[in-house]
């Protein structure tokens, strides 16, 4: 079955940087469409970043646009999210998704908190 544990999360001071990482298992990261959100308390879950199984293509939301980058690591079947200059909006819980034509499967989050 498919399954993503999320892990990198913890306290990390404001404009410091931050690597999440995604491990996937039951399925290959290359094949799926592979995404990063963040849901902070009483907030919506909101789409940070996205990478694409054919040919590995990335996009972002635009307030991560040149501080966030998402990557896969195929031999580990792993999707990073590396995170820089942590703005006080980056705090929340970060769910990795992963989507195959009708198939939609979630990770159970990960925590990140920021200091100033």
């Amino acid at each position: 079955q498919v399954q993503l544990v999320e892990s990198g999360g913890g306290l990390v001071e404001a404009g410091g940087s931050l690597r999440l990482s995604c491990a996937a298992s039951g399925f290959t990261v290359s094949t799926y469409v592979m995404s990063w959100y963040r849901q902070a308390p009483g907030k919506e879950r909101e789409l940070v970043a996205r990478i694409f199984g054919a040919g590995g293509s990335t996009d972002y939301a635009d307030a991560m646009k040149g501080r966030f980058t998402v990557s896969r690591d195929n031999g580990k079947n792993t999707v990073v999210l590396q995170m820089t200059t942590l703005a006080p909006e980056a705090p929340g819980v970060y769910y990795c998704k992963a989507v195959r034509l009708r198939r939609q499967s979630w990770g159970q989050g990960t925590q990140v908190t920021v200091s100033s």
